[in-house]
């Protein structure tokens, strides 16, 4: 008990020490890039003294010292700041579209686990033939290719062309406002709700951006899926297995790919932080509702409290995951201790 106790108090002290440097690196990004918030407020065209009085009033005169204690506790209050671009407070326009990006981000996470796992497991033992060759090629397009293009391409094709997907955005204009949001995330509430024409269009909606970025994941985690198997099918109790007549597809599915598992663990957990953090040029693709297209529209319009905002937000995703990841890796493994 007195050991859980100790791990618990050094996770505690790790998470406060990173969200602590994460704050500081955001705030030292407000005052280095060169935006004059004031300006982005007030306008290019205010009188000198109405542009001193907001600087004022919004602390910027201070040192920065006592800037940076101020902004602390706005951000442990939940203060993230008004959006210029929107008005609204930040925390409220996150709320609003990051169910956008969760959802975009798991749909194509389920898509690199179901197929990454396999073709991992598919390279490795079939090393150095044709199905390994293939798989790896296609992995390295996957790292290759930037989204953008991929996006575009995949537009013009199977929505232009082919129509077999549905075009940019979440909903088709005349599915807007039919379902009560509870969750934020389309498909969930539509389901709920019964309205499974909204869930069949969200659906062929989300489909291709999701396969575009599960392609960038499943790139990731087929590569890693095969390095870590190699190394399992090398070690002696898969020979002990082998010579005892256990079943092949026993020995790779159930015990080679079961100690794989710890590690790929984490591999998933990072591909899904990514995925929630780095959706932005595919959201701006398809122009989907995410924090992605969010921050990068903040961005434009010089919004830097959205932007520091977001960028706290995919922060603390991250941590967040790492913890979920560690949490599960010494569930998984029991010689692992906390």
């Amino acid at each position: 008990m007195l050991a859980f106790l100790k791990a618990a108090a050094k996770l505690l002290l790790t998470v406060a020490v990173t969200f602590f440097g994460l704050l500081l690196v955001t705030f030292l990004i407000a005052r280095v890039v060169p935006i004059d918030p004031v300006i982005a407020i007030v306008g290019e065209r205010a009188p000198p003294d109405v542009v001193e009085r907001v600087r004022r009033e919004l602390g910027l005169d201070l040192p920065l010292w006592h800037q940076f204690a101020i902004y602390v506790g706005q951000i442990l209050r939940g203060d993230f700041g008004t959006s210029v671009l929107t008005a609204r407070p930040v925390l409220e326009d996150i709320r609003r579209v990051f169910p956008a990006t969760l959802e975009l981000a798991t749909v194509a996470t389920f898509i690199g686990v179901l197929v990454g796992i396999p073709a991992g497991v598919a390279a490795a033992v079939w090393q150095g033939r044709w199905p390994d060759h293939i798989i790896r090629v296609l992995g390295l397009v996957g790292y290759s290719v930037p989204v953008f293009w991929l996006g575009l391409v995949g537009l013009l094709l199977f929505y232009a062309k082919l129509g077999w997907v549905e075009g940019p955005g979440r909903l088709s204009v005349f599915y807007d406002d039919i379902v009560e949001p509870v969750t934020g995330v389309i498909l969930i509430d539509s389901a709920l709700a019964g309205e499974w024409e909204v869930f069949r269009d969200a659906f062929w909606h989300i489909i291709l951006p999701a396969s575009i970025l599960g392609y960038f994941s499943l790139a990731y985690i087929s590569r890693m899926t095969r390095s870590f198997m190699l190394a399992e099918l090398r070690q002696e109790y898969v020979t002990t297995a082998r010579v005892k007549g256990v079943p092949e597809w026993r020995v790779i599915w159930r015990h080679a790919l079961g100690n794989t598992m710890i590690p790929l663990i984490t591999v998933i957990a990072l591909s899904y932080a990514y995925l929630l953090e780095g959706s932005v040029l595919t959201e701006t693709v398809f122009a989907w509702p995410g924090l992605g297209f969010y921050i990068t529209n903040s961005l434009l319009n010089a919004d830097m409290n959205a932007v520091l905002g977001g960028t706290l937000v995919v922060g603390s995703v991250f941590v967040g995951l790492n913890l979920a990841s560690d949490f599960l890796y010494r569930l998984v493994d029991p010689r692992a201790k906390w």
